[in-house]
């Protein structure tokens, strides 16, 4: 795994700004991407065929007794996952005020609107919460949930959720000296071995 990789993923486990991660690579916020026209149709040419209607999310989402979506989304909720939907928002909002930075008079009404959007931002982070709990219940029966729940709910569940954003911190910075390491020992080894086989490796 590049030091890459497990840096993104020791993030996510550990609840961290994934709205920056998100964000990082996506254009801003208030550019407008230029409409594509769609090729011209050849003279005589037949319509192209409609793309078939994607199914609806009811028929695709298996149904869950109401114990299960509950324990699955306190699974979710104590495991410390849900921090990761918490920064997301305000970095949307927050790109959108960078985006609009060389406008110093949108500022005002800007913060207002962003403001006012709150609550409805709020609905957008439980949908995915709930969303969240449907992928746990998916993964993990009632039975193994209710036992996951109640470690959570012990001290040392509780414990082990709070320790977790220093424990990966520190578990990142030791991946990245032993990813070093170990590229150079392979490369010693290999080395050696292939010396004894009359190669020489640069």
């Amino acid at each position: 795994m590049s030091r890459r990789l497990a840096a993104l993923a020791a993030l996510v486990l550990a609840g961290a700004p994934l709205g920056a991660l998100i964000l990082a690579g996506a254009p801003g916020a208030l550019a407008q991407t230029p409409a594509q026209k769609p090729p011209a149709a050849k003279p005589g040419a037949k319509p192209p065929a409609a793309a078939p209607a994607p199914s609806t999310p009811a028929a695709q989402t298996p149904a869950y007794s109401a114990n299960h979506l509950a324990l699955a989304r306190e699974v979710m909720l104590n495991s410390g996952i849900a921090r990761s939907f918490d920064s997301i928002i305000p970095a949307f909002s927050e790109r959108i005020r960078q985006g609009a930075v060389t406008r110093p008079e949108l500022t005002k009404d800007l913060d207002t609107v962003l403001a006012s959007l709150e609550p409805e931002m709020e609905l957008q982070k439980q949908a995915m919460i709930d969303t969240a709990a449907r992928i746990y219940a998916s993964r993990l029966s009632e039975a193994e949930l209710n036992e996951i729940a109640t470690f959570f709910r012990s001290p040392a569940g509780k414990r082990y959720v709070e320790t977790q954003p220093q424990v990966l911190d520190e578990m990142v910075q030791a991946m990245q000296t032993w990813t070093q390491d170990v590229s150079e020992y392979i490369m010693v080894r290999v080395r050696a071995e292939m010396a004894k086989k009359g190669h020489q490796l640069q």
